[in-house]
């Protein structure tokens, strides 16, 4: 039974054609998950399913694909969304099997028909770099997620690298991408051995938030003024930005928009008004004060 993958119901089955009005959410609860975006997504997710007379049953991430599959083939959830999708994520091959509507927030190597929806990050990482280039910097540098979101190929973190990257291979700027567990020493030996190897850096781009205020920190602990002596970009909510007294030049990542968003989707293809595909919104750049050309040397 097991081995066919064969469930105990749980409670009475609803007869065929009826739903429960219940929405699975999976949600990346561990070390490394960046939690602002996370409850800025499961906060809107929650309104929107309540607006639309739905409810949540939260999954987290290490409850794996046997929490999702008990879930939905005992006919709890209608549909699911799932968060911090990986590269190749074992979660997509259970949505399949199940045959029910389901979006992942990311984009896994093999989506395979399912419906996907995110921040187009590889054009966020091209984004930053072409307007630090703009600036007139020669040499950027990337603190991304941390190693365990790429040991696990999460989609935003390696998406954002490559757009990075290849802009700027494109522009003929100089590139360094660097990845650090999130404590607040790591990241001030991270930064000391950045301008130790490569002190012609003049710009930063952190796609990291909560490293980002020790990153703010280290940089002020060197005595480099930003944007002074070096410019910053920050991929990370608006929300999260505001909290810093620095005006911080941003690419907002909308979780409360990708949340709404997902869950309206899911009811779309419930509803069979929406096909499964693959939708990115496209990054926005709101350059404030902690951008600047670099400093004449």
């Amino acid at each position: 039974m097991r081995k066919r993958g064969h469930h105990r119901r749980t409670g009475t089955r609803p007869t065929a054609g009826s739903r429960t009005h219940v929405l699975a959410l999976v949600v990346p609860l561990r070390a490394g998950a960046h939690d602002v975006v996370v409850q800025e997504f499961v906060t809107a997710a929650i309104a929107e399913a309540g607006a639309r007379d739905h409810a949540l049953l939260l999954l987290t991430a290490e409850d794996g694909p046997a929490a999702l599959r008990r879930a939905v083939s005992s006919s709890v959830a209608d549909g699911v969304v799932v968060m911090d999708v990986e590269a190749a994520d074992p979660r997509v091959a259970v949505l399949l099997g199940l045959g029910r509507p389901a979006v992942l927030i990311g984009v896994p190597d093999r989506p395979r028909g399912l419906g996907c929806l995110d921040l187009d990050f590889a054009a966020a990482g091209a984004l930053c770099l072409g307007h630090l280039a703009g600036l007139g910097h020669r040499h950027v540098a990337l603190i991304g997620s941390p190693p365990s979101a790429y040991r696990r190929g999460t989609s935003s973190a390696t998406r954002l690298v490559r757009g990075f990257t290849a802009e700027a291979a494109r522009r003929g700027i100089r590139s360094t991408t660097l990845a650090w567990g999130n404590t607040h020493w790591r990241t001030l030996r991270g930064l000391d051995a950045l301008f130790s190897r490569h002190p012609d850096v003049t710009a930063l781009v952190v796609h990291n938030e909560t490293a980002l205020p020790s990153v703010l920190a280290g940089l002020s602990r060197r005595g480099l003024r930003v944007p002074d002596d070096i410019s910053l970009v920050a991929v990370c909510p608006e929300s999260l930005a505001a909290h810093h007294p620095l005006e911080l030049t941003t690419v907002a990542i909308p979780a409360r928009e990708i949340g709404a968003l997902a869950v309206e989707t899911v009811i779309g293809q419930l509803a069979g008004a929406t096909e499964p595909g693959i939708r990115l919104l496209a990054p926005e750049l709101a350059a404030r004060t902690s951008t600047a050309p670099p400093p004449l040397r």
